[in-house]
């Protein structure tokens, strides 16, 4: 893609972080969901690990090839329109280097944006990184790329028994190294959220819980973008899992017609 249009999706993608209201992102993992989500009114794409890699039957947590990842990612920005994030997980290297690279190649298809995270799957358990590292690979990407990197801290995924502390101290040294904005999946009281809000001036990227507050709250508390990641693709999963085992235990053919 020419550079002049990246550049411009950046920008765009960029100034829906610092809208009145939170960007709603549109969590998608092939192309036929991309577009669906993008007629949908849309303003911004994101991909998910999680789905993509399930979808063609690998775990979550950098199992799948990173080529398999990036022939979705390409499909998916052969409809996209509207900018488009890639979770990148821990950035498929533990060198600096090599993410930078890997990143390289999303820019290349004209994405826009990465969430890049702190947390790493060892032995199918999320574990929390040293800050250093992520800081690291935040630094190289920028020394060649002006993608928007969200920075996820997996503070209170990991459980940790100071979360919000250990949050606000690893938000102030990921924007230091360059990120663009802060993902902080379960952060989901008021009372952190807005402690998060007051102390931190990066963009608040927040997941979908049964316990986060609704849309206009989140609004007022002044949080800058909401994600669902892979929730809409377990839920559709589940359906399909209920209409295989219904259509071949009951056989009646208004399962599948959906009459």
């Amino acid at each position: 893609m020419k550079e002049e249009n990246i550049t411009e999706k950046i920008r765009l993608f960029t100034e829906l972080h610092h809208q009145n209201h939170p960007l709603l992102i549109g969590n998608v993992w092939d192309p036929f969901t991309a577009k669906t989500a993008q007629d949908a009114g849309y303003k911004a794409l994101g991909t998910s690990s999680h789905a993509i890699a399930f979808s063609l039957g690998y775990k979550d947590g950098e199992q799948i090839p990173i080529d398999d990842l990036l022939f979705v990612i390409e499909k998916i920005m052969k409809v996209a329109k509207v900018p488009v994030t890639v979770d990148f997980e821990a950035g498929y290297s533990d060198n600096p280097g090599q993410v930078a690279r890997n990143v390289q190649r999303l820019t290349d298809l004209g994405v826009a944006g990465i969430n890049l995270e702190d947390g790493k799957v060892i032995d199918g358990e999320r574990k929390l990184q040293d800050t250093a590292i992520l800081a690291s690979k935040i630094k190289a990407i920028k020394e060649s790329s002006n993608i928007f990197i969200n920075a996820r801290i997996d503070t209170y995924t990991t459980k940790h028994p100071h979360a919000l502390e250990e949050t606000l101290h690893r938000s102030e040294i990921y924007g230091k190294a360059g990120a663009d904005g802060i993902f902080v999946p379960l952060i989901e009281t008021i009372s952190d959220l807005k402690a998060f809000l007051s102390a931190v001036k990066l963009p608040l990227n927040v997941f979908t819980t049964p316990k986060l507050p609704d849309y206009n709250t989140l609004t007022e508390m002044g949080v800058h973008r909401i994600s669902h990641g892979a929730k809409q693709y377990d839920h559709l999963m589940k359906i399909s899992k209920d209409i295989f085992t219904d259509f071949l235990n009951k056989k009646e053919y208004s399962i599948v017609l959906g009459d």
